[in-house]
């Protein structure tokens, strides 16, 4: 059986956005290893548990570099989150000075909102419809 335990994203800086995604999306970090090259194994997960983790990888590849600004300019988020409440972290996050590129947005059985996180990558938001 094949699991997902591990999604990386390239961030154009690593302790930015190590703040990022622990101060104000509310991850905690899981692993932080240096590689001895100035870089680390760094990753994040959700506060609530699971052991699925997201790995913030150093941008200093030019093709990963240029893979994700070609995604930020077209507009394509990097990943998505789940979230309970839409709206509700929505507001969260605009209380914290997050940009949303994309607001609280009815797509078929699903709500969508898409924001930057300051580390050169779009992510979704989204909230499955209530049954």
């Amino acid at each position: 059986m094949l699991r997902i335990k591990l999604y990386s994203i390239f961030v154009d800086d690593q302790a930015k956005a190590l703040r990022f995604y622990t101060d104000v999306l509310g991850f905690v970090k899981s692993q932080d290893i240096p590689d001895g090259g100035g870089f680390r194994w760094l990753s994040v997960r959700a506060a609530d548990g699971g052991d699925t983790e997201l790995s913030l990888e150093p941008n200093v590849n030019p093709a990963a570099r240029a893979y994700q600004q070609a995604l930020l300019a077209q507009g394509i988020p990097v990943t998505a989150f789940e979230v309970d409440d839409l709206q509700a972290e929505v507001g969260r996050l605009r209380r914290a000075d997050v940009e949303f590129t994309k607001p609280p947005t009815q797509m078929g059985p699903v709500s969508i909102a898409i924001f930057l996180d300051t580390c050169g990558n779009l992510i979704q938001l989204y909230q499955r419809a209530r049954s």
